[in-house]
């Protein structure tokens, strides 16, 4: 269930009611994990009682992720939602001795060329502070399929901090079932604007890890080889989504910003389970034999990028299966 485990889960705006959490927790039949709200730069816990703001983003990552970890302690970082704001909720996260996060869950982000090349670097550099401190980062791929845009537009685009090569970028798919089971797992693409993020970086190099998983050239104009985006994914569609309750009412919200909260969730478990931090598991989960740990993901497209056999720019190496990857890692 996550015990031993702290998840720090960056929030950049609206905030959580105590209230709701603990009838959350208390229909799902089991205890409202520990939660604490850290405020970094003057921002702190403020649900603005609606629940289309900022309140829904709180809200779903803290159920989420406490759902599948209820054992983990979960500590809240609210930080201005500005440059400055993420640099220092990732870097309050990462050297808090306090509380010693082992994973970090970023729901946030934007288009990678929205950021100039000197920022990217810095909060990269973050992120390789936290892979030597042993802690795991988990930031959802984007919403709006190759292109990160809404409308969708004609160039692609990868969502940073996902595209960081020392990020888990979390991308998401669609499930149909039968009977109350899972009997197809395919892309997410609802081809209204609303699909899973994924792509090719053209800020950070190819890492090592990724090097024999065919990633493709970047579909705009040069073809640029780089960082593959996503590494993992899962279930982020809103017709198949998470039942959340925010502000007192119940509705059902999708969205990759569901799908790592929900990976930073099976890492604490993973880590219960190995007694150690897996922190900067890049290396490990690529270096799986095909179809070990993860449900290959081979229907559907984000637009410019389609699923495939092995890793692909939509789903990356796939589904989680959490107990095949807790034997393998």
């Amino acid at each position: 269930d996550g015990k031993g485990q702290t998840i720090a889960i960056l929030e950049f705006g609206g905030g959580y009611r105590t209230v709701d959490l603990n009838k959350y927790f208390a229909k799902l039949g089991v205890k409202t994990p520990g939660i604490v709200a850290v405020s970094v730069g003057g921002a702190h816990n403020a649900p603005t009682g609606k629940p289309d703001s900022a309140d829904g983003e709180v809200a779903l990552d803290i159920e989420v992720a406490g759902a599948v970890a209820p054992g983990a302690q979960i500590v809240v970082y609210f930080a201005p939602n500005t440059d400055d704001g993420f640099n220092n909720a990732l870097y309050a996260a990462i050297h808090d001795n306090l509380r010693q996060p082992s994973i970090v869950s970023i729901s946030w982000g934007s288009r990678e060329n929205d950021s100039t090349l000197q920022s990217l670097k810095d909060y990269d550099a973050a992120c390789i502070d936290a892979a030597a401190l042993g802690i795991t980062i988990c930031a959802a791929a984007g919403d709006h399929g190759s292109s990160d845009t809404d409308p969708p537009g004609k160039r692609a685009n990868v969502d940073f901090p996902a595209s960081s090569p020392h990020v888990l970028a979390c991308g998401g798919t669609h499930l149909e079932a039968k009977n109350g089971a899972v009997v197809l797992e395919t892309v997410w693409n609802s081809h209204d604007g609303w699909a899973t993020g994924g792509g090719v970086s053209e800020m950070f190099k190819l890492p090592d890890y990724q090097k024999n998983a065919g990633v493709p050239q970047s579909a705009n104009p040069g073809g640029k080889v780089g960082r593959g985006v996503p590494d993992v994914a899962g279930n982020g569609d809103s017709e198949t989504g998470y039942k959340v309750l925010v502000d007192g009412v119940n509705s059902i919200v999708g969205g990759t910003s569901a799908v790592a909260p929900l990976w930073a969730g099976l890492v604490a478990r993973l880590n219960q389970a190995k007694g150690a931090r897996l922190g900067f598991l890049h290396p490990r989960l690529y270096a799986l034999a095909p179809g070990k740990g993860f449900l290959d993901i081979v229907q559907g497209d984000n637009g410019a990028y389609k699923a495939r056999a092995g890793w692909d720019a939509c789903t990356g190496l796939g589904s989680p299966d959490g107990e095949a990857l807790r034997k393998e890692l």
